[in-house]
């Protein structure tokens, strides 16, 4: 199977390497001393569950390079989704599939415009990974995860094809009956996390061992429950409840991947994350104080600083 991994940082690097150990055509798209270290030196995920070495790997900056391939994993930040959907067009044939594995509930409506319904397969992305070092992927913890489906629901061949790559790699890979809901649960869940520890400047065991950072954290989820079922999306009542029992069990040290990018002064996915839940919530009618009150205290960090 020829992939290509759009983004190849935590999550695009980690499952990248593993469709690659497990026999798949993966090309690496990146840039900067990341690309120029996997170029000299391959890719290696510094794993205690799990660690991988792969002493060469295909990297590139130039998508256009590359041909059309089976399956684009796409995994960049949200700010930069329209330029870097835009470089791909060339590598998408007939049958080709591009899954999202970005944060948030607004990816695919952003995608849909620029590589077509046919191509597009929902995705969500389950691990906590980032760039060590270049050429080098942290994996922490042991959770690795990939779900994903047609949003039609059928079983495509297209889509089995990538699962049995996928667990051919030893990834944890599931194929949704109902992807749509999967992508609302993790939002659920990534909103309560990033919302709480970016604002609050704490891990997620500090949080939830305070009653009132603890119920912050449980009200953002509510907010989003409540805008997610308000659009017809079937989640339980009480998921936001469910959810902060799931965050108990997390290592006490664990943070948002929105918070490490407050702390390095880069960029933050603010405007799809809280931001977005306002957004939504507003059109309809469903109030979203808590998150409002994130994005207002985050707004000054948006775009990074310094």
């Amino acid at each position: 199977m020829r992939i290509a991994v759009m983004g190849s940082g935590g999550v695009g690097g980690y499952f990248g390497a593993r469709l690659a150990k497990g026999g798949a055509d993966v090309t690496f798209i990146a840039r900067g001393a990341h690309l120029d270290a996997m170029r000299k030196n391959g890719l290696t995920i510094d794993s205690t569950h799990a660690p991988l070495e792969l002493p060469k790997v295909t990297a590139t900056d130039n998508p256009s390079t590359i041909g059309k391939v089976d399956m684009i994993l796409f995994t960049v930040k949200l700010w930069d989704t329209e330029s870097a959907a835009k470089s791909l067009v060339s590598l998408i044939g007939p049958d080709t599939g591009l899954i999202s594995f970005q944060n948030g509930v607004q990816k695919d409506d952003m995608l849909r415009p620029i590589v077509g319904d046919k191509t597009l397969i929902g995705g969500t992305s389950y691990i906590a990974a980032a760039i060590k070092s270049p050429g080098v992927i942290a994996h922490m913890g042991a959770n690795q995860r990939l779900v994903f489906g047609e949003f039609d629901k059928s079983k495509s061949k297209r889509v089995e094809a990538f699962h049995q790559a996928c667990v051919a790699g030893g990834i944890t890979a599931e194929i949704s009956p109902d992807i749509g809901v999967e992508i609302w649960q993790k939002f659920v869940f990534l909103v309560g996390m990033s919302g709480a520890t970016a604002s609050m400047r704490a891990t997620a065991g500090e949080i939830r061992a305070n009653p009132k950072s603890r119920q912050f954290m449980l009200d953002l989820m509510k907010e989003v429950v409540a805008v997610g079922r308000a659009r017809g999306v079937n989640l339980p009542v009480d998921y936001a409840e469910q959810r902060i029992a799931f965050i108990d069990t997390l290592p006490a040290e664990m943070i948002a991947s929105m918070y490490g990018d407050l702390k390095q002064g880069k960029p933050l996915e603010l405007p799809w994350l809280s931001g977005g839940v306002v957004d939504l919530g507003a059109a309809l009618n469903v109030p979203t104080p808590m998150n409002r009150a994130v994005r207002d205290i985050l707004a000054l960090y948006a775009n990074g600083r310094a």
